[in-house]
């Protein structure tokens, strides 16, 4: 092999193993940074919403509960993805105090909501989420889902899709706050 062709070589591979590690990094689902300390936490903005089934959701109504606020879509892949995850979290961390909020932001009908909850054995309330109620929390990706904590502040806020595991040990730990 030539001197050019032993460089074009090299040139490719290290090509190659940038674009792998910006792809792996790109796709790093949470960081631990994601986890605001109770004396820098700020006030969740409050609203008040009708779910897909007529009933009120008010999110000051949570207080004393730990919230985790889904900002979703039925056609968002990470939203599919993620949120299994949370009916779990739910089921098993419904009794220490865990509530969930869904907001569905991409205007799809209450119907094809319902349809997904029911798919997906979601049975927290669902709302379908304003533009105005999506510039309060600074949405700009889905999903972006937040914790809230006991007192109404945001201890959590992430966009893109969660770590499961890492999300599930801060839930644990605003519990236990």
């Amino acid at each position: 092999m030539n001197k050019m062709n032993r460089f074009a070589a090299r040139l490719l591979s290290a090509l190659i193993l940038t674009t792998v590690q910006s792809a792996s990094s790109a796709q790093s689902p949470q960081s631990e940074s994601d986890f605001i300390p109770a004396h820098a936490r700020k006030s969740a903005s409050d609203f008040t919403l009708i779910d897909v089934y007529g009933k009120q959701v008010t999110l000051s109504k949570y207080k004393g509960r730990v919230v985790l606020l889904d900002f979703w879509a039925v056609n968002c892949g990470g939203c599919k993805q993620e949120i299994p995850w949370y009916v779990d979290f739910e089921s098993h961390y419904g009794k220490s105090g865990l509530s969930l909020i869904g907001l569905d932001m991409y205007g799809e009908t209450p119907d094809m909501v319902k349809a997904f909850m029911t798919h997906s054995k979601m049975t927290y309330p669902v709302a379908i989420g304003t533009d105005a109620l999506g510039e309060r929390y600074g949405l700009r990706e889905m999903p972006l889902t937040l914790l809230i904590d006991r007192k109404g502040r945001i201890a959590v806020a992430h966009a893109g899709v969660v770590d499961r595991d890492a999300f599930e040990r801060e839930i644990q730990t605003l519990l236990a706050e």
